[in-house]
């Protein structure tokens, strides 16, 4: 793969670098690492690169690889960058003949979502998006049951997403990962909602299989100067008649990663927590809770195939992260050896998660600013 994004200072590039590597299945063999040239290229030298493959710009790479020979040219691109810059790599990528792997969400805003799809259909090729929360085996496992109907029909979905990092004022302090996190000019309309909202809705709607029809959302900026949201409170309405709730903060002291999730069915329910992904809490009205863990033979094959040891030793943010790597290189692979792929290879976020996520951004923007009115989501 070749990287955009993601050079010295950045956060999350090491995090996709490390979960691409974890399987053995990719290898990065350039980048473009900054908007700095030359920052650019001191990072591929950090990551023991060729210095001919450490480029200044994404549009050189680019260019430069798909000039290479194809045994010897990049497969894919892996998008790491601030949401502005998100569409405008993959676009050039898949107009030259490269699959995409972006973090999300997909794009600045709903419009660049539904012209990259356009592109993506046009191209053939594949678009991956990092919704790494999907990759966890227990949240498999909860998808598979809540598809198995062993629950009913559902009824209700609880999720929230609770952080306490944004409390203050840090973007004022330099500070690189809060100060474009709360920039409009390169998160794009939300601030909490975009970066971490997303990845509730994303979860919510991965385990229950159901689709938000529409919201009537709160947003505030507690932090006095703050120009984003930095809490939201979101009411749901699933098409099938699910109701539910969402809420997302990055003003919520103590609280760090907090991602977890309710699922009410008329049969049973079921309760995960990000801060311990090894267990899922299954409830009943007549008996008592059961508790499932990872690797455990009883497990679907979709959870199996997404842990890697045995019971007991823990498994966690990074290992959920490479599962959407391993997935998206198998279905690469699958393409190159001329067979579809199985489904668990082509179980990763898409492009049409990308829509929904920038679907579901816009609306709830739009609806605070209507004192929270019911908004449908424009996909």
């Amino acid at each position: 793969m070749g990287m955009v994004g993601g050079g010295r200072g950045a956060f999350i590039g090491a995090v996709h670098r490390i979960a691409a590597a974890i399987d053995g299945q990719i290898e990065l063999v350039c980048g473009a690492f900054s908007s700095d040239p030359q920052r650019s290229r001191e990072s591929g030298a950090d990551f023991f690169l060729p210095a001919d493959r450490c480029y200044g710009t994404f549009q050189e790479m680019i260019a430069a690889e798909k000039a290479r020979p194809a045994s010897e040219r990049m497969d894919f691109i892996s998008i790491v960058t601030p949401n502005h810059m998100h569409f405008p790599p993959a676009k050039m990528a898949l107009e030259n003949g490269f699959h995409v792997l972006s973090d999300k969400p997909a794009t600045f805003n709903l419009a660049e979502a539904k012209a990259l799809a356009a592109i993506v259909k046009k191209s053939g090729l594949l678009y991956g998006l990092t919704h790494n929360y999907t990759g966890y085996p227990l949240v498999k496992e909860a998808r598979h049951l809540v598809a198995s109907g062993r629950f009913g029909t559902i009824r209700k979905v609880v999720v929230e997403y609770p952080q306490g990092w944004l409390a203050t004022r840090l973007e004022a302090s330099g500070q690189k990962q809060a100060a474009w996190r709360t920039d409009p000019k390169r998160s794009g309309a939300a601030g909490c909602i975009g970066d971490i909202g997303t990845h509730a809705e994303n979860l919510a709607e991965y385990i229950t299989g159901l689709e938000i029809k529409e919201l009537a959302a709160d947003l505030t900026a507690f932090v006095k100067g703050r120009k984003l949201d930095d809490d939201g409170n979101v009411l749901l309405r699933f098409k099938g008649g699910a109701k539910g709730v969402l809420h997302a903060s990055q003003i919520s002291v103590g609280e760090e990663n907090n991602l977890n999730i309710r699922v009410y069915g008329e049969k049973g329910g079921l309760e995960w927590h990000q801060r311990e992904p090894n267990t899922l809490v299954l409830k009943w009205p007549d008996q008592p809770m059961q508790v499932y863990r990872t690797a455990n033979g009883y497990l679907s094959p979709a959870a199996l195939a997404a842990g890697r040891t045995p019971p007991a030793h823990p498994e966690g943010y990074l290992e959920a992260f490479a599962n959407v790597y391993k997935n998206f290189a198998a279905t690469i692979r699958a393409r190159q050896e001329k067979r579809k792929p199985t489904a668990i290879e082509n179980d990763y976020p898409k492009i049409t998660d990308g829509i929904r996520g920038m679907a579901f951004i816009e609306a709830v923007v739009a609806s605070s600013k209507k004192n929270a009115a019911w908004t449908k989501l424009a996909v």
